[in-house]
């Protein structure tokens, strides 16, 4: 399909609609990750709606000694490639179109929630994200806007502000897309080496060793609720012969440390060992959080929960998480 070039806003407010306008916002270079957020950004705005995708590289996100100056550019590729996943728009506004008059001294704050993980090491980025998302929903005026929930924290900020400050706007989270190795799509993977994509490969497998565990416990516990330890019960049941398995449950479900501090544990073996690894992991955190407020949970935590991870690999900082449930949301522990 022909995708339309814009430059300014007032370009866009131009342009006749009859149905829903979906929003993508990215800094460039695109890949499948991408695609993926614009392929569903058409399916929800349907054949009548308008897809637009934003590019732009937004300096107030980038603190210092960060990579603002080679972050890469590729505006005529990225064009391409949200044409060919369905965008009819690419509004690529300069820094003047969408700062007029320099840096805004009015700004949005991230409060607690963005002061902690990616904001305890990176200081002011998410304020300068969620400023610049503001404007970004200003400037588009959609209906619906979509993030990848690789950004875990980003998305969970996005929806609070929306939330908070009371913005017209439907915010759709679309899961995180893996390459076939397991490493979560990102612009900076081509920053990579091929020794360095071995050791990066760590991030993933911790989730996923997390995640294993979280699934065995989370099966135990189950099992130990449906076999509950009551004398009446082991009666039962010894005559079918399950009394041992009923009281094999519980005593394993009783001694097994709690859910999250074993999901940490496992993540933490990998992360360990791709310290050691040549070049080395070097870790920024390890979390597993409540995603309301990313505060780390208990081992009594009943609910949805993100087991979250940032490290750098040479001098190329990654992140990723995977979405975990534990228990029966709501329940008693």
């Amino acid at each position: 399909m022909t995708t339309t070039l814009l430059r300014t806003a007032d370009e866009l407010h131009a342009r006749t609609r009859a149905g829903r306008r979906a929003v993508v916002m990215t800094m460039g270079a695109l890949h499948e990750g991408h695609a993926t957020l614009i392929r569903t950004a058409r399916e929800l705005a349907g054949p009548d709606g308008e897809v637009v995708v934003t590019v732009f590289v937004n300096p107030l996100q980038f603190g210092a000694g960060e990579d603002l100056d080679r972050y890469p550019r590729t505006l005529d590729a990225d064009l391409e490639l949200a044409g060919q996943s369905g965008a009819d728009v690419v509004f690529a506004p300069s820094v003047d179109e969408v700062y007029p008059g320099g840096e805004p001294q009015v700004r949005i704050s991230a409060g607690p929630m963005g002061a902690r993980l990616e904001g305890a090491s990176r200081p002011g980025h998410f304020d300068g994200m969620l400023t610049v998302v503001a404007k970004l929903l200003h400037l588009t005026r959609p209906d619906l806007a979509l993030y990848g929930q690789k950004d875990a924290q980003q998305l969970a900020l996005i929806r609070r502000m929306v939330r908070d400050l009371n913005f017209g706007v439907e915010i759709v989270g679309v899961p995180t897309v893996r390459e076939e190795d397991g490493l979560a799509l990102s612009s900076r993977n081509r920053y990579l080496s091929p020794e360095q994509r071995r050791t990066a490969l760590s991030l993933s497998r911790a989730l996923f060793a997390g995640s294993d565990r979280h699934a065995a416990q989370e099966a135990l516990r189950a099992r130990a609720r449906e076999v509950p330890a009551t004398h009446a019960r082991a009666e039962a049941l010894s005559a079918i012969g399950e009394s041992r398995a009923a009281a094999d449950a519980h005593a394993v479900a009783k001694a097994l440390p709690g859910a999250p501090t074993a999901v940490r544990a496992a993540a933490r073996l990998i992360l360990d060992d791709a310290a050691r690894l040549t070049p080395p992991l070097e870790l920024d955190y390890l979390a597993l959080v409540d995603p309301s407020d990313f505060t780390e949970i208990d081992d009594d935590f009943n609910g949805e929960a993100v087991l979250a991870v940032a490290a750098r690999v040479g001098t190329t900082r990654l992140i990723d998480n995977i979405p975990l449930v534990f228990g029966t949301p709501g329940a008693a522990s």
